[in-house]
């Protein structure tokens, strides 16, 4: 049942059996949660909940949106996610990250339902010299990650059947992120100033859908589903590059595409985190190392730069990126 991922399978997999599951996905207006939307429908009847529908801030309510669905996969693509807003809003973003996850977890596991759940990068310090494997010590640094790291905990504790994808620099076609922010204030300014000194793994939220996809897919199919892989698993794109980097890529590919900038890659200054300011701290490096899921599962995790020309290709074909030009 191994499987290699290519950039992109539309549709390739489905799932034939005589009963199909049923998976709630929570947070389905997300830049993950729109992505899983699209991909989820071909394993079996998908129940996709918005915030207004299944608010993670309010137990009682989360707790009755799962009873009634009483899915067979809980996918949680939900939560709190304003890195810098997390530092003054503490008891929101555990409430969201860490408690609501747990109610996830004791739900799942008194219904003998599998949860799925996004971690991420950010419950490292940063401090290491190579990508982070799952076994090594989490140390957040912000308001943020100690949250998310709260939300991994309980499900550890809970004893719930659980997947667990641990991913960071998450960017998607729906919604706002750093290379929509880029591309938009490459179109308004002359120069852009970025941090260089922050190294990561941009992953798509394509790509985590996918993965997503196909393992729940194999998960469904599994023969003895007790005995299936459970854990917690690291989820990037291939590779490493510096925000300033990346920034650089977005506006090189922009401008490739016809996109009239004002600032263009050679526009864009390198800075220091500590010239930034951002309210929160982040970690310094905050690579990935993906073997455990590779290994595990024969998946391949193309480069990052794959990703991003895919989605920028996307994004540039969206009203906000075409009604003008900048001259």
């Amino acid at each position: 049942m191994a499987k290699n991922l290519p950039e992109h399978r539309p549709n390739s997999m489905r799932v034939d059996v005589e009963v199909r599951p049923t998976l709630l996905l929570t947070g389905c207006n997300g830049q993950l949660g729109f992505e899983l939307q699209q991909r989820l429908a071909i394993l079996g009847r998908v129940v996709a909940l918005d915030r207004v529908a299944c608010d993670l801030a309010q137990p009682a309510a989360l707790r009755k949106a799962v009873r009634e669905v009483r899915p067979d996969v809980i996918v949680n693509a939900a939560g709190y996610t304003d890195v810098d807003r997390a530092e003054a809003e503490t008891e929101q973003a555990f409430a969201i990250n860490g408690l609501a996850v747990g109610l996830l977890a004791e739900e799942a596991k008194a219904m003998g339902s599998l949860l799925v759940h996004y971690s991420t990068d950010y419950v490292f310090d940063g401090r290491k010299s190579g990508p982070y494997l799952e076994v090594d010590a989490a140390n957040p640094l912000s308001i943020y990650g100690k949250s998310k790291l709260a939300g991994d905990l309980a499900i550890a504790q809970s004893g719930a059947h659980a997947l667990v994808f641990r991913t960071g620099w998450v960017a998607g076609m729906h919604g706002p992120n750093f290379a929509k922010t880029i591309l938009r204030l490459g179109r308004e300014r002359h120069a852009l100033r970025v941090v260089a000194d922050q190294v990561g793994g941009p992953t798509t939220a394509e790509l985590i859908a996918e993965v997503t996809t196909d393992l729940l897919a194999r998960y469904w199919q599994f023969d003895d589903r007790q005995s299936f892989p459970f854990g917690l698993y690291h989820v990037a794109a291939a590779g490493q590059v510096s925000w300033h980097d990346y920034a650089v890529e977005v506006l090189r590919h922009a401008q490739k595409r016809g996109v009239a900038l004002r600032a263009g890659p050679e526009h864009v200054v390198p800075i220091s985190a500590a010239d930034y300011s951002a309210v929160a701290p982040r970690p310094a490096y905050s690579c990935l190392d993906t073997s455990k899921l590779r290994k595990t599962f024969d998946i391949g995790l193309p480069d990052w730069k794959v990703g991003l020309l895919r989605m920028l290709d996307q994004i540039l074909h969206l009203p906000e990126f075409t009604v003008r030009d900048v001259q």
